[in-house]
């Protein structure tokens, strides 16, 4: 599951990125919503979005990219609580159905209040992703796993979004405690940033979601050709190395 910052460097790189994740074969793409404030994201994320907001990005350029890419490949967008807010449940969920979405991550809005959103969302065949972190008590990782829907996002340490030399040693047994209260695929986060890594993670793992290496790859490029080939290559060698 790779994800990309709708609007980076320009929307029509980004448009081309999201294209380039299609045809590398993707199984499902995160796709990111610019936000000033994105607490759970590191430094290359985070400028990424701030890049992606003077380029004067807004929430119907993302959901543009959603629906250009719907039809071929299930597309999650990651949108923080202040965007959904703002709009209203009803039409955040209307609008997200209308363009394809086949879920949303919303990582700064907790269970406890998301009840009305969450209500939506159901109404308009939109799964809510929830988070769980390794430091998410095992009472509160049963709640969340009890009213899972599309899968659950586990985030592999407590840290932002970045890339690591190593994944905590403990995460496969985290994976395995949270399949075994879940009914709905595991998928990891945080850290993966090398087609070895992600091997590593589908080993015990549902799912795999890269996010700053791509990212990365993207702000390296000197032009949209060079973005949709690094990051192709990059999906490419990942699904050989989880399929090996």
């Amino acid at each position: 599951m790779p994800y990309l910052m709708a609007g980076f460097p320009d929307l029509e790189t980004s448009r081309a990125v999201a294209q380039a994740y299609v045809d590398s074969g993707a199984d499902i793409i995160e796709l990111g919503a610019p936000f000033s404030d994105p607490l759970a994201d590191g430094p290359v994320i985070h400028d990424a979005a701030t890049r992606a907001l003077e380029q004067g990005t807004r929430f119907s350029d993302v959901l543009e990219i959603c629906a250009q890419i719907a039809a071929t490949t299930s597309v999650v967008p990651m949108v923080y609580a202040n965007t959904a807010i703002s709009i209203g449940p009803s039409e955040f969920a209307a609008r997200l159905e209308a363009h394809g979405a086949s879920g949303v991550i919303i990582p700064d809005l907790p269970i406890d209040e998301a009840g009305p959103l969450r209500e939506a969302l159901q109404a308009s065949g939109v799964a809510m992703v929830q988070l769980i972190a390794p430091n998410t008590s095992e009472e509160r990782r049963k709640r969340i796993c009890a009213d899972a829907q599309g899968f659950i996002y586990l985030v592999s340490d407590t840290r932002t979004t970045g890339e690591r030399e190593q994944l905590p040693a403990s995460l496969g047994r985290l994976v395995e405690a949270v399949k075994a209260d879940s009914p709905v695929p595991v998928a990891v986060g945080f850290g993966i940033g090398t087609p070895e890594q992600a091997a590593e993670v589908g080993r015990f793992a549902d799912g795999v979601i890269v996010g700053s290496r791509l990212v990365r790859a993207v702000a390296e490029a000197d032009s949209a050709e060079a973005a949709t080939r690094a990051v192709g290559e990059f999906i490419s060698s990942a699904r050989a190395a989880l399929a090996a």
